[in-house]
């Protein structure tokens, strides 16, 4: 079974950079992609960024291009998300996702999810 543990949240201004971080176990990470989503009060959860493991390849919402940027250290298991000019429009709660898929836009396509950290950025 694949556990993910999330780590880094906290409260934020404007303008202020955080690094999330997603520890993972009990699994080949070679095999997994993996995903940050974030979910706001009374809001869908959406996706933000995701990246392979095979070659590093990543991907991201348009809302966080340019500034958050996601990683990983596969010698850790562990996924990073860095963000840098935060806005009061990303606060919300962050999780990390694993899948063998290929639909990495999309919650669906994530087998497993971590417990989620708090980001809240205020203006």
């Amino acid at each position: 079974q694949v556990q993910l543990v999330e780590s880094g949240g906290g409260l934020v201004q404007a303008g202020d950079s955080l690094r999330l971080s997603c520890a993972a176990s009990g699994g080949t990470f070679s095999y997994y992609a993996m995903g940050w989503f974030r979910q706001a009060p009374g809001k869908e959860r959406e996706f933000v960024a995701a990246i392979k493991w095979s070659r590093g390849s990543t991907y991201y919402a348009d809302s966080v291009k340019g500034r958050f940027t996601i990683s990983r250290d596969n010698t850790k298991n562990t996924v990073y998300l860095q963000m840098n000019s935060l806005q009061p429009e990303d606060t919300g709660v962050y999780y990390c996702a694993a899948t063998r898929g290929d639909s990495l836009r999309t919650r669906y396509g994530y087998n497993y999810w971590g417990q989620g950290t708090q980001v809240t950025v205020s203006s």
